[in-house]
């Protein structure tokens, strides 16, 4: 708890932000020609204390995500639990990717961003990576080394050995317990590592911030700028409208209150675009601030980062209609429908590959007969929409995670209700 005039981590995070961005900006405008401050400080300085910052908190991701499954499988006490709660984040993380998209399908057909648009769509190219079947991504989840999955970051393999692991341990008795008293201390150890790179983060989403826009100046955005603010209006009513509602109505708890606890989460990943990378702090809030139990937390949090996209699920939806509107390419009722179900289950099929928003939007396009070199119209500003779109998919882990803890009375009321957060007082912003 900071003393009362200590500024909050999310303050100092918001202000290192704020500097980044004016930073950015100011070089994109005035130095972009410059070669010592591209070579030195955009390449250099910025890129190196950024790049520190988002390895220090990928480096955390696998020990924090196996040591606190382990304990939360146990903490459950029983395998049904654990399958109760798997069935039902697995529902309403399909259920929020499906709403998402078409919210994103009919704001973008009620604007048609892109209509009329002459970009050089012809000499536009680009080469989507192949998504790998369903079936293999299935076989693949069951790690045949653990422990080349772990050096490796293979999220859903390090979760599934997890489960097992717990189990095991939980079977075992009272040996087990044995081993599970070292886990409990070695996962407030790796805590603790989480709250030192968490002090450091201010420092750390300013040189990304800086290093983003100093790169990607406001000139690129203007050509596609309809397409920019509909993907942008379609995460502002997911967030305010789906995400509020499954609050409120399934969790029974206020939104305003669950998005001011979740403001250092949306900082961190939208500095980060990634959604891995936002595992630690993500976990941390959940349970911290949010009053999650981390035999929820610990199995939901890891497991949403890896399948639940929801904000990316928003991008194709809109992209879609963009480059059918450059192409003059007609979509029927059936060509939506099946962009709708063609993201969804394409989240989960291609969970854990690299570039899997790209390669997600290049599988929407195949399915409906637009061209994929489409992708290189909008590719100019997927940075900032990616940084954008990561926000919405851990805010909705995050959401998806109070719903099932409060399902499963796992949710700590007066934690969630606590009036101090970083120290800023809530009760009166909630009311």
């Amino acid at each position: 708890m900071p003393k009362k005039n200590e500024m909050g981590l999310t303050t100092k995070i918001m202000i290192g932000m704020g500097a980044g961005l004016i930073l950015g900006i100011l070089t994109n405008l005035f130095l972009a020609d410059v070669a010592f401050v591209q070579k030195y400080i955009v390449d250099g300085f910025l890129k190196v204390i950024g790049s520190i910052f988002v390895a220090s908190l990928k480096m955390m991701v696998v020990p924090l995500v196996f040591v606190s499954l382990v304990g939360g499988v146990t903490a459950m006490g029983n395998v049904k639990k654990l399958g109760r709660i798997g069935l039902k984040a697995l529902v309403l993380y399909i259920a929020t990717t499906t709403i998402a998209i078409t919210i994103a399908l009919t704001l973008a057909v009620v604007v048609s961003p892109g209509e009329g648009m002459k970009l050089d769509s012809k000499s536009a190219a680009f080469t989507a990576k192949e998504a790998p079947p369903l079936g293999d991504v299935i076989i693949n989840m069951v790690p045949s080394n653990p422990v080349q999955a772990m050096a490796q970051g293979e999220m859903l393999q390090v979760i599934v050995f997890a489960l097992l692991f717990g189990i095991a341990i939980t079977l075992a008795g009272e040996r087990g317990k044995h081993v599970l008293n070292f886990f409990n201390d070695l996962d407030s150890v790796i805590m603790k590592m989480v709250d030192i790179v968490m002090a450091l983060a201010p420092i750390g989403v300013f040189a990304l911030i800086a290093r983003t826009f100093a790169g990607q100046g406001i000139d690129l955005i203007k050509p596609l700028m309809g397409y920019f603010l509909v993907v942008v209006g379609a995460m502002a009513i997911h967030l305010t409208g789906t995400l509020s509602v499954l609050i409120k109505v399934l969790a029974g708890l206020n939104p305003v209150r669950f998005f001011m606890k979740m403001r250092s989460v949306m900082l961190f990943a939208f500095s980060t675009a990634s959604s891995n990378a936002t595992i630690p702090v993500n976990l941390k809030t959940a349970e911290e601030k949010l009053g999650v139990d981390n035999s929820v937390a610990s199995f939901t949090i890891p497991l949403g980062a890896t399948i639940n996209m929801d904000g990316t699920a928003i991008m194709q939806g809109v992209a879609t209609v963009f480059i059918a509107n450059v192409y003059a390419v007609n979509l029927s009722l059936s060509d939506y429908l099946t962009v709708i179900m063609t993201a969804t289950l394409a989240s989960i099929g291609t969970a854990g590959v690299p570039g899997v928003g790209l390669i997600m939007l290049a599988m929407v396009l195949g399915q409906v007969g637009l061209p994929v070199e489409g992708i290189a119209l909008i590719i100019g500003v997927d940075r900032l929409l990616d940084m954008m779109r990561t926000a919405v998919n851990v805010t909705g882990d995050a959401a998806v995670t109070c719903v099932i803890a409060k399902s499963e009375g796992s949710l700590k009321r007066d934690v969630f209700d606590s009036d101090a957060e970083d120290g800023v007082k809530l009760n009166a912003l909630v009311k």
